[in-house]
């Protein structure tokens, strides 16, 4: 265990830490493994925490390959509930229980973020569209925000590969079942949203459909 003592600014910052039998070291931030990361602790207020950021059921520091092991699990559980014997199909876009894997998150993550940043901002900016193009010219399009957020050096990789689903649907269509009025939180208004994508495209599911049909079918 290595407990930080310090994580310095800058360009290329550098941890300090102190090992159990008191002997300090250091390294650049950007040169340490995940075996290395898996070792720093932070003091927290019932004593030392790992800074690892996903830890296991014991709290301790949960390694790369072990995630499958986590996502295997989570779909055993979903299977019987989302997909009930009577409704097993040989055809796979019949079986209503997806498949999840860690890569997973990125796709739902990459999707969830297209839709809100289309939402934020023509909805509540209430940009023109003259003042909408000069934004883009700024900051990007919602493509490249997203692009920037996956850590693609290829914008066409975010489109072919994570967005490929609701790359020929019109964004503006889709958000046509969205009140007009902002809110806080976009994501209660933008069920409707991610409801009729799952609906118009094969690639997206609707887990909560799925859990309505499969409820209805059982009654």
């Amino acid at each position: 265990m290595r407990l930080v003592t310090e994580v310095t600014r800058g360009l290329k910052p550098v941890v300090r830490w102190r090992d159990r039998d008191g002997v300090r070291g250091q390294r650049n931030l950007d040169r340490l493994t995940w075996q290395e990361r898996t070792l720093l602790f932070t003091e927290g207020a019932h004593g030392p925490e790992p800074l690892w950021l996903w830890p296991n059921e014991q709290g301790l520091p949960l390694c790369p390959h072990s995630w499958e092991g986590v996502f295997r699990t989570a779909n055993q559980r979903c299977e019987p509930i989302l997909t009930p014997p009577k409704h097993l199909r040989m055809d796979p876009h019949q079986v209503y229980a997806p498949f999840a894997a860690p890569h997973s998150a990125r796709h739902s993550f990459a999707l969830y973020m297209l839709v809100v940043l289309n939402y934020l901002m023509d909805q509540r900016f209430g940009l023109t569209p003259e003042e909408r193009r000069d934004f883009r010219l700024l900051y990007g399009d919602p493509w490249f925000m997203v692009q920037n957020l996956l850590g693609h050096a290829s914008r066409e990789s975010t489109i072919r590969h994570y967005l490929a689903p609701v790359a020929d649907l019109q964004l503006r269509a889709m958000r046509a079942t969205v009140d007009d009025v902002p809110a806080q939180a976009p994501m209660p208004e933008l069920d409707a949203v991610f409801a009729r994508i799952a609906r118009e495209s094969e690639g997206v599911q609707d887990i909560d459909a799925g859990l309505l049909s499969t409820s209805v079918g059982a009654r």
